[in-house]
């Protein structure tokens, strides 16, 4: 049978800093480069969200796989990563102006007329509003006083008069 190497298995051999500043350094390059992209490519999971479970995921893989010298490297960079997640939601929370990790809902329609400008800007065609709109129990602009994408890439539409139509039954929220 093959003995455990303890020590190699649990003393770093890397500096646990330098580790903590690699991931904190990969961590906030991906945040950056993932908070501005297009909100659709995002679709209901928040970057932060997909990032710290892609990241999380590879660090343990390294710490398991033996890529790192010790599982407590793989520890190290893994704390860091839910660290750096975690104060990301903080400030959100704390300083909910600011839309660190969910930008501010960007108008797609108003009183009737898509706003062509910010749905290039988003990529989003009219014929993805107008699905929205059907989904939503709709089948003309002329019925919408808005139309937004939220900051988790979900749209949200209002009716004239302030009448907010029925949920489609899967993102019904629950009572």
């Amino acid at each position: 049978m093959m003995e455990i190497d303890w020590q190699k298995l649990l003393i770093p051999s890397d500096s646990v800093v330098e580790v903590m500043v690699r991931g904190t350094l990969v961590y906030l390059l991906l945040f950056v480069t993932m908070r501005f992209l297009p909100r659709r490519a995002m679709g209901g999971v928040g970057p932060s969200d997909l990032l710290i479970v892609v990241l999380i995921a590879d660090a343990v893989q390294q710490a398991m796989a033996g890529s790192y010298e010790s599982v407590t490297e793989g520890i190290v960079l893994a704390g860091t990563l839910i660290f750096w997640a975690v104060f990301i939601d903080w400030l959100d929370f704390r300083f909910p102006r600011l839309h660190i990790s969910d930008g501010k809902q960007i108008p797609l329609a108003r009183d009737g007329k898509l706003i062509r400008r910010n749905l290039a800007r988003q990529k989003i065609t009219e014929d993805e509003v107008m699905s929205q709109l059907r989904q939503h129990g709709l089948h003309s602009l002329r019925q919408v006083e808005a139309v937004y994408l939220e900051g988790d890439g979900q749209f949200s539409v209002l009716l004239r008069g302030g009448v907010v139509p029925a949920q489609r039954p899967d993102r019904q929220q629950p009572a």
